[in-house]
């Protein structure tokens, strides 16, 4: 492989990392250009390819992940799009369901829906759950809407029909008399975004779909468009919520595959380490300008999902945003980034977040405008940051700004000084994180004993030590790159593609033909998308150790083409349940004998999730996934370096270290100047150019063979703990 760049645009910052053709990365930081995204990774990728001598036109591979679709969806800036559904289903995306995320408050206000009610429409049509017709559909009523539609000029149009994923015919005709009519309007169907049973998810997916589609289309293809006019005459590639690659059209035809594109780099960068040191459970702990996203990681393998929400409305509570049905990585995510903003509320209690002072104008430390307190100020006021190593080139801290934003929202209205204050703030944001780690945990079924932290991104590093001692985890895992480590990772996935699709049949009842042929279309499908963007001559080598990893089937259409992973997964629960579990399918053709193993698989998974199985009870199952996947060359594996060589340093400065509660002496230490064996013992911070290591005084970090800090907890500080 030869060069190759990663990009990943957060709400702060903008990420750029290059892989050399020797294997090693560069990487740099620019402030995200919110009114224009493509302006940031433009600049960073011609500053990065200046800095390090590199030609765009030996570029080979350009890989993206963006929060451009998240954005829209979250500010309701999206195109003008109306919703058509079956007669009599108008409201769905309004009256939501039976669930309540404020249980007993009688006034809960629900979260607004994305279609308002004047651009929703229905056509007489009706299939039944097994696709079957009931009503026909009506061309003369859709030939009216299809009217309506061209008279208020919509940019974008979401079809969603009941029992579509089981019967995609009567949508398919209203885009093709849509089309007919309006070539030039965008058209979501829900049997291609979200072929997935329970209409109120599938409706809102094909409606976050159709809303970003004209923003997110003309964003890259003018981005590729860009890219080549600077001489980078080679592919685009979008990371996606999967934490796969697929190309710039496949993106633009489901941009709503993007809305979790740069978390999951994250947790591919986070596996990928996993592997390397043999960690099989890991806490995967990412904090960049705006958000801190923490997910659960096991045999190597971040946790995934068929369903999570986006543009939550109250305070994060799971049920108040909007649900989205697509494949993605599963993560908890909550605002407590670099640059989420500090306030004191009517009780007298220091909040931090959601809202983010981003990068127009950030935090008042960065000095361009910015006046509220945020957790880079207090990062700052603490002694953990500062002016003279901070690894952003286009700003310069001030300490000033700093401790008139801290003393006027925080330390005035609660009678504080100005440390005690950035004190407070450290503390709830750390507790934030902490309590999101648990919830997590607990709502996966895991215990966070035994596990270990892998900790990246701009912040994260940061809090990660703090986060670890609140937790009770041994170790702690700093990687190379760590500041930018979603880039990175985007560089680390295969292409990848999940495809999904609801089919209703019990086990004691199976329905062999429909099975097979929705896994073979579902095969199918996913291989397309992959094989568009899947590089030719990996090697063969990767492919031979992948083999012998074992227990997920392989697709080759020819020598010349790569070879792929199939993984294939069925959603069960018992009759009478109302949500599902996940299953993992074996290789080959279902027959009467197969069905009843998976019963049998079910029933030991059904055991795992919650301690017994359900004895007597139908077993039913309802949607069916197939991932494809290119072949990736697994990571060597690496051992621990034990401590060879304890650094004394000589460069101090005052750093508050929460494990005494007080500000003391430490030590500063550049993180190039380590070698493997190296090792340094808190209180200090470890800095290098795009983030900062903070230790407390019981913290010993030790240098790895690759670069990586592996922290682990010494004897207690003087004061104790402050768990």
């Amino acid at each position: 492989m030869g060069v190759r760049i990663g990009a990943d645009v957060g709400g702060t910052f903008t990420d750029v990392v290059i892989e050399l053709a020797d294997g090693s990365f560069e990487s740099t930081k620019v402030l995200t250009t919110h009114g224009g995204p493509d302006e940031g990774i433009l600049l960073g990728i011609e500053r990065i390819a200046t800095e390090h001598d590199v030609d765009m036109a030996d570029v080979e591979q350009i890989i993206h992940g963006t929060t451009l679709a998240t954005n829209a969806l979250i500010e309701r800036r999206g195109a003008h799009t109306a919703l058509v559904t079956t007669e009599g289903f108008r409201d769905v995306i309004e009256t939501r369901t039976e669930g309540r995320f404020e249980q007993y408050d009688l006034n809960i206000v629900l979260p607004t829906p994305l279609i308002q009610r004047d651009d929703r429409f229905t056509v007489p049509e009706r299939l039944n759950a097994r696709g079957e017709v009931l009503v026909s559909f009506d061309e003369t009523a859709a030939a009216a809407v299809i009217d309506t539609i061209a008279e208020r000029g919509y940019e974008a149009v979401a079809v969603g029909f009941m029992h579509s994923y089981r019967n995609a015919m009567h949508e398919q005709r209203f885009r093709d008399m849509l089309l007919e009519r309006l070539p030039n309007v965008s058209v979501s169907i829900s049997a291609e975004v979200s072929p997935q049973m329970r209409e109120f998810e599938r409706f809102n997916t094909v409606c976050a779909n159709a809303y970003v589609q004209p923003l997110m289309a003309s964003y890259l293809f003018t981005l590729a468009e860009e890219l080549k006019v600077r001489g980078a005459d080679c592919p685009l590639y979008l990371i996606h919520s999967g934490g796969g690659l697929v190309s710039v059209e496949t993106a633009a035809a489901f941009p709503v595959r993007l809305v979790e594109s740069g978390p999951a780099g994250g947790a591919i960068f986070a596996a990928d380490l996993a592997a390397k040191y043999g960690r099989d459970r890991v806490l995967s702990y990412d904090m960049g300008g705006t958000t801190a996203k923490i997910a659960l990681i096991e045999d190597y393998t971040p946790q995934t999902a068929k369903t999570f929400e986006v543009a939550r409305t109250t305070r994060f509570k799971k049920g108040s945003g909007m649900p989205i049905s697509i494949p993605v990585i599963e993560m908890i995510e909550i605002g407590a980034g670099g640059g989420s903003i500090a306030s004191v509320d009517s009780l007298g209690q220091i909040r931090i977040g959601p809202h983010s002072a981003g990068s127009e104008p950030g935090p008042a430390a960065y000095d361009r405008g910015g006046v509220d307190p945020t957790v880079t100020d207090a990062n700052l006021q603490l002694g953990r940051l500062h002016p003279d190593n901070f690894g952003a080139k286009d700003i310069t801290l001030s300490p000033e700004k700093t401790a008139i934003a801290i003393r006027t929202a925080i330390g005035e209205p609660l009678g504080m000084d100005d440390q005690t204050a950035a004190v407070g703030i450290a503390e709830v944001v750390d507790e934030n994180m902490t309590n999101a780690a648990r919830v997590h945990a607990v709502e996966n079924g895991k215990d966070l004993a035994g596990f270990s932290m892998i900790a990246f991104g701009g912040g994260a590093p940061l809090h990660a030590s703090r986060l670890m001692d609140k937790l009770g985890l041994d170790e702690l895992f700093i990687p190379t790159g760590a500041g930018v480590g979603s880039a990175i990772g985007f560089l680390r996935a295969p292409f990848a593609y999940e495809a999904v699709r609801s089919l209703y049949t019990r086990i004691d009842d199976f329905d062999y033909d429909a099975v097979n042929q929705v896994l073979a279309e579902l095969t199918n499908e996913a291989e397309t998308f992959v094989r568009q963007g899947a590089d030719a001559s990996q090697r063969p080598e990767a492919q031979e150790r992948e083999r012998e990893a074992g227990g997920a089937g392989t697709l080759a259409s020819s020598p010349d083409e790569p070879q792929l992973v199939v993984e294939r997964q069925v959603s069960m629960r018992y009759k009478g349940q109302g949500w599902e579990i996940p299953v993992k399918l074996p290789d080959g053709e279902f027959d009467a004998f197969a069905a009843e193993g998976l019963g049998a698989t079910f029933t030991k998974a059904y055991e795992e999730f919650f301690g017994r199985a359900i004895d007597d009870l139908t077993i039913e199952t309802v949607s069916w996934a197939v991932r494809v996947a290119s072949v990736l060359e697994l990571p060597d594996a690496l051992e621990l370096t034990s401590e060879q060589n304890r650094i004394q340093a000589t460069n101090m400065r005052p750093i508050f270290d929460p494990v005494t509660g007080e500000m003391a002496e430490s030590f500063i230490v550049e993180r190039d100047d380590l070698s493997p064996g190296d090792a340094v013992a808190g209180p200090g911070v470890i800095v290098e150019q795009q983030t900062t290591t903070v230790l407390g005084s019981h913290h010993i970090a030790v240098m790895q063979s690759d670069g990586t800090l592996l922290v682990t907890r010494g004897s207690t500080g003087s004061k104790g703990d402050l768990l």
